[in-house]
């Protein structure tokens, strides 16, 4: 699949073991650092990510009529940038839990625009034949960084203190920004089919075809369902194990099953292929690159 290929998947590797030693790293923090509530922490889990999602609404236009390889990499290291803001409040003695709500507000949204990007891109890059190739070599390095990545970031964080796992994340993505620098090529900029801005009721239109699909909305509604099971618990599970029963940060790096904590990767590439489906990592996997 060639050497542009090679760099998007190195690329991609480092990011996904970034985000496997920072799984569970906000529930941690919140816990160890903040002393939060449950509510607090289960806060933490939902409001950030919703409040992402709403941010990331209308940059699907804006996406569609960009480059996506400079997208990529401008969403990288607006990562980089806010999560490395919380080792350094940490060491100030200024760590807050607002912080953490807007630090992962910020990263869900640039994931999403992330991940929108990734996909086109990946199969702008690869052949039509190789898709399958490529998908499941991202889905395969995507598995092992969940098996590996939380219970060596536990033994960081035993290690090193509570925002080790932060500070590697926040590197993946500037490595994988680099790494996607990398690739060389000229991409073509998207042209616009028509000469009109983009209309407010037309931010919707993904959401109308979605939910009117017959096949589309019974995958959406069962992949709601299903991940919302599983996540309704795991923030509380930091709070249990690290609070009331004074678990070692270490010994509760991997809560979550396997299986489970693929459903809830903080970083998915949303899985592409052909047709293209759509965390988490996208053209690509789930695991952070779109």
């Amino acid at each position: 699949m060639g050497r542009q290929f090679r760099w998007l998947w190195a690329a991609y590797a480092v990011s996904a073991y970034g985000s496997g030693l920072g799984f569970g790293a906000f529930p941690l923090i919140a816990v160890l650092v903040l002393d939060a509530s449950p509510a607090q922490v289960s806060a933490l889990a939902a409001v950030g990510p919703a409040v992402g999602a709403l941010i990331a609404l209308p940059l699907g236009p804006w996406v569609e009529f960009h480059r996506k390889r400079p997208v990529m990499i401008a969403m990288d290291l607006a990562r980089f940038a806010v999560l490395t803001t919380i080792p350094i409040a940490y060491a100030a003695g200024r760590l807050g839990f607002v912080q953490l709500l807007v630090v992962s507000a910020v990263v869900a949204a640039t994931k999403i625009a992330f991940n929108a990007a990734s996909g086109a891109y990946l199969k702008a890059l690869v052949r039509p034949d190789d898709l399958l190739v490529a998908n499941a070599r991202f889905e395969s390095t995507t598995w092992s960084s969940i098996a590996v990545g939380p219970p060596l970031g536990g033994a960081a964080v035993g290690l090193f203190g509570p925002v080790a796992t932060i500070v590697a994340d926040a590197l993946s993505y500037l490595l994988s920004a680099l790494g996607i620098t990398a690739i060389r090529g000229r991409e073509e900029r998207p042209q616009r089919t028509g000469k009109h801005r983009v209309r407010a009721g037309e931010l919707l239109d993904g959401w109308r075809h979605l939910l009117t699909h017959p096949g589309l909305r019974a995958l959406y509604l069962n992949q709601l369902l299903v991940s919302g099971l599983i996540m309704a618990s795991e923030p509380l599970l930091a709070v249990l194990l690290l609070g009331e029963l004074g678990f070692a940060p270490g010994s509760t790096a991997s809560p979550l099953p396997p299986p489970a904590s693929a459903g809830s990767s903080a970083h998915a590439w949303p899985a592409v292929s052909s047709p293209a489906t759509a965390n988490t990592a996208s053209c690509v996997p789930p695991a952070r690159y779109a």
